[in-house]
């Protein structure tokens, strides 16, 4: 079955904050095709349901430095830092939200963060493994880099010239 919302756009959505990967109520209520504001109210009347590794508020430092980041204007927009939810606040969403939209849009942001998960696994490994490989190939080049050193320093004693020389006639 083909997805409402491509993974990898959700992807994009995703962002760290708080070492904890999670995602903003403006863009979850967008994915959910609902205004931001009844998202909201809606978690609110089920705010037990969420608890602070859940979802959480974004302080104002929090919310101004990604506002930078993402470039918003200045003018307009919210009067209240976002809420932001973790993955386990996402699943917690399908208890809350019961639209035949919001179910895809959970199972489809799931999959996201599964994706993510593989990737940054994927990324930690290949990140080992090349340290190890600069650790043995540093050994191998510092060896190397030690005898081209040897090669390149002028002898301690004078040799003698070795070879034919032509006798010069006058």
């Amino acid at each position: 079955m083909k997805s409402i919302v491509p993974t990898e756009s959700l992807m994009n959505k995703i962002l760290l904050i708080r070492g904890r990967k999670v995602m903003l109520d403006s863009d979850l209520a967008e994915l959910y095709n609902v205004e931001t504001k009844v998202f909201n109210q809606a978690v609110k009347r089920n705010s037990d349901r969420f608890p602070s590794d859940f979802m959480f508020q974004l302080t104002k430092e929090e919310f101004d430095n990604l506002r930078s980041q993402i470039v918003t204007s200045s003018w307009g927009g919210r009067r209240y830092p976002p809420l932001v939810f973790t993955e386990q606040g996402i699943a917690m969403l399908s208890s809350v939200l019961h639209s035949e939209r919001a179910i895809q849009v959970n199972i489809t942001i799931m999959r996201a963060f599964v994706k993510l998960r593989k990737l940054l696994h994927t990324n930690e490994e290949l990140n080992r493994k090349f340290i190890e490989m600069e650790k043995k190939y540093d050994k191998q080049f510092k060896v190397v880099f030690q005898i081209l050193q040897q090669l390149m320093e002028p002898p301690k004693k004078p040799r003698k010239e070795i070879g034919f020389k032509p006798s010069i006639k006058k």
